[in-house]
């Protein structure tokens, strides 16, 4: 954990918060949200998963250290029980509050936010190289091989273990048929070579267990 808080404060000071120990705190703050219980996916691991993949291709980006924040920040705010993109609405919130309270540029944390609220909807305009990078991080699960995704897709359903099956395969379903319907599901050259088809499959064959389970 102390790497992490390490990571946070490196990309805080680089996108302008001047360097005292409330970075740490906050650092630390953010950390244990992500580790809150009723978290089995969206948990410290996929943060760092998202990290690496935001520094794995920092050079798409134009302010890496702004991508960087906003996903430490995306899923800050994480209840299974909201409906819509309040989460995201209020992890924006958060960032927004958070970051000024450290004494970041208000251009800063206005693009932190917007970047965070990206992650609603994943989509990216053109020319947006930086939401760009946030969103092909947060979707470099949908790559993955089979079993990694399945157990991601295992780990999503224990988060809303309090909806009812047929509840939950319907908003399941929404949630794949939106993702499958964007031109590309990833943006950055090389990253979306290598998980576009994979994670177009991954989403299929999840789709289609689902409703075949939905008409059993």
């Amino acid at each position: 954990m102390e790497t992490l808080v390490r990571r946070w404060r490196a990309a805080a000071r680089g996108a302008g918060a001047p360097d005292t120990d409330a970075l740490t705190r906050a650092g630390e703050e953010l950390l244990a949200r992500w580790r809150e219980p009723q978290r089995h996916y969206h948990t410290v691991t996929h943060l760092t998963a998202v990290l690496d993949v935001v520094d794995a291709y920092a050079g798409h980006a134009d302010r890496p250290d702004l991508v960087r924040l906003a996903a430490w920040c995306h899923d800050a705010v994480y209840d299974p029980h909201a409906t819509g993109d309040a989460n995201e609405r209020d992890s924006a919130a958060l960032a927004g509050t958070l970051l000024t309270t450290l004494g970041m540029p208000a251009g800063a944390v206005a693009e932190v936010r917007r970047l965070v609220l990206l992650t609603a909807g994943h989509g990216v305009a053109p020319d947006d190289r930086d939401g760009a990078l946030l969103c092909d991080a947060d979707l470099a699960i949908l790559g993955a091989d089979p079993q990694r995704y399945d157990d991601y897709a295992a780990h999503v359903r224990r988060e809303y273990a309090h909806v009812p099956e047929p509840a939950f395969r319907a908003g399941r379903v929404r949630v794949l048929a939106g993702l499958l319907a964007l031109p590309a599901l990833f943006r950055l050259p090389e990253p979306a070579q290598r998980w576009e088809a994979a994670a177009r499959a991954n989403l299929t064959r999840e789709l289609a267990t689902l409703r075949s389970a939905a008409r059993a």
